[in-house]
């Protein structure tokens, strides 16, 4: 089976597919949406606490209440910059490492290929955190000090939704990246784009798309939903698929976490100890990593939220720090199946970029057969696509992509400073990224020149198409990964050089055995490429 029902702005299910469409071109919500539940409405207006803190000047929200005056906190900081996968979006900050350069006079963008992320949402399950606070009231606990509003708060957030954050998110998005590629598309022609079933994941295309296009975008471009549930195959949804990921054997991650937390969150333990009274409240460090993620759940849904107030900036920054390691090991280099999960992208782009219909290993799974063993479902003539998914996922696409540079060990003992990979630069709430393909009537000098009346070219060279990567605006210098694309000013790649490693780069997921091998649980930091070594299975059961 392969059906797929996607959204409308909607809350209701419609009921059944059209018959005249095929399903995996159908976008009301269907069985495959996910459970989902509407929150409060906000009244921000009304009901805004921050109009009374202690602020130097009046800062205005815009909508969200980010100007937190959390103790220890830089001048012109945000703590919404340290919420990790929960951080809205924002362009990265510090960058990868390269600078940015102009395309040279004569040089053209001929083609782009992006893999954005849904936007700002609701939780996708009630925090276990909420039913011990009701319970600590419940049992006779008395809140003081600034945990005082927990002794009439309610939990109101929904479930797996965009808040309206998130689809403002994903409509900015949608009309930046009409500005800077609009002209790719060409009208006459009809482009598909791909999301998969799950509400947020549709509403999410569906914003971006009317960002880009306007509001008959549905004229210029169809959706393709492809089923994100258990047991379908979706490269847009990796980790279903992949045995080792769902029952998480190959992820390493969460065996560390609660090493880290419990070191960052000592002294929140002992202050929200000492701020409740009487009954059976006994806080543990989980539940305060809890407390830190509805911090961050409720500014989306409802403008601010009072739990943001009670952390410190290190603490803001350890959270963000435990999040880093959790990726790291359960999607990244230190996860074995962390390219698994991202393979079957890397091979539908191998293939788009080399004009032809995907044709991975036997042994390999990792993309939908059906829906790209066909032009009409997998085109390859477009100038622009578009893709949408998980943070996870995305992050495990960078690293089934080879891109060493985010690799670097996070030891879950104390916070590693200037490192490569942060999840909030990297997969924030409508994080992306996005290739360029570029055309140059010469190759482009790997030193740019300084002097802008020099050129940027070496003219006895022919015509040379590029590869130029960036995430969340900024370019990832391709040569810190792949060495074959040179040290490069720009950090762009020749394309045969790209394609060249990507396809010699498939195989180092070891995608059967990483997914599917009968293997213990390794500890964390034993692996380090993002895929099972074959000493660590047993053959016999592949």
């Amino acid at each position: 089976m392969l059906g797929i029902w996607g959204l409308a702005f909607a809350s209701t299910v419609i009921a059944g597919p059209s018959p005249t469409v095929p399903d995996y071109f159908q976008t009301s919500w269907g069985p495959f949406a996910g459970g989902y539940a509407t929150g409060r409405v906000p009244f921000l207006a009304e009901t805004n606490p921050a109009l009374l803190s202690a602020q130097p000047t009046y800062v205005p929200n815009g909508p969200l209440v980010t100007d937190i005056p959390v103790p220890g906190k830089p001048d012109g900081a945000s703590i919404f910059s340290n919420m990790a996968n929960l951080a809205p979006y924002k362009p990265s900050t510090y960058g990868f490492g390269v600078d940015e350069h102009p395309l040279p006079s004569g040089s053209n963008i001929t083609q782009i290929h992006m893999v954005h992320r849904h936007g700002s949402r609701y939780p996708t399950g009630k925090p276990d955190v909420v039913d011990r606070i009701h319970g600590f009231i419940k049992n006779g606990t008395i809140f003081t000090g600034n945990l005082a509003f927990l002794n009439t708060w309610t939990y109101q957030l929904g479930e797996n939704l965009l808040t309206a954050r998130g689809r403002q998110e994903l409509f900015d998005s949608g009309i930046l990246h009409y500005y800077n590629y609009g002209r790719l598309y060409d009208p006459a022609t009809h482009l598909i784009a791909r999301t998969t079933t799950m509400a947020r994941m549709l509403e999410s295309a569906e914003a971006f798309m009317y960002g880009f296009f306007g509001p008959k975008w549905t004229q210029n471009v169809t959706l393709e939903v492809a089923i994100d549930w258990l047991g379908f195959n979706n490269s847009l949804g990796g980790d279903q698929m992949c045995t080792n990921a769902v029952n998480r054997t190959g992820m390493t991650g969460d065996s560390v976490t609660e090493q880290w937390i419990s070191i960052y969150l000592q002294d929140a333990t002992r202050r929200f100890q000492r701020q409740s009274h009487g009954g059976t409240a006994n806080w543990t460090a989980d539940d305060l990593s809890d407390v830190q993620s509805l911090c961050a759940y409720e500014t989306s849904a409802f403008g601010y939220s009072p739990f943001c107030l009670l952390f410190t900036w290190d603490e803001w920054l350890g959270y963000e720090y435990n999040v880093d390691v959790e990726f790291y090991g359960n999607n990244g280099f230190g996860s074995a199946v962390g390219r698994a999960i991202g393979l079957g992208f890397v091979e539908e782009f191998v293939a788009r970029l080399m004009h032809h219909l995907p044709n991975p290993p036997d042994d390999s799974i990792a993309i939908n057969t059906t829906l790209d063993g066909s032009k009409s479902t997998f085109p390859l003539n477009q100038t622009i696509y578009f893709d949408f998914s998980h943070e996870t996922e995305i992050f495990s696409m960078l690293t089934a992509l080879g891109l060493s540079q985010f690799g670097e060990y996070l030891p879950p003992t104390h916070i590693v400073k200037n490192r490569p990979a942060i999840v909030s630069e990297i997969v924030p709430f409508a994080g992306y990224f996005l290739f360029e393909i570029i055309k140059s009537p010469h190759p482009v000098l790997e030193k740019r020149p300084q002097d802008s009346s020099q050129t940027s070219y070496d003219t006895s060279g022919r015509e040379t198409t590029y590869v130029h990567m960036l995430i969340n605006q900024r370019t990832v210098p391709l040569g810190k990964s792949i060495p074959d694309c040179g040290k490069r000013d720009d950090g762009w790649c020749e394309l045969h050089t790209f394609i060249k490693y990507q396809q010699q780069n498939i195989a180092r997921a070891n995608y059967n055995a990483s997914c599917f091998g009968n293997y213990s649980t390794l500890g964390y930091g034993n692996i380090t490429d993002g895929a099972i070594p074959n000493s660590s299975i047993d053959d016999s059961e592949l």
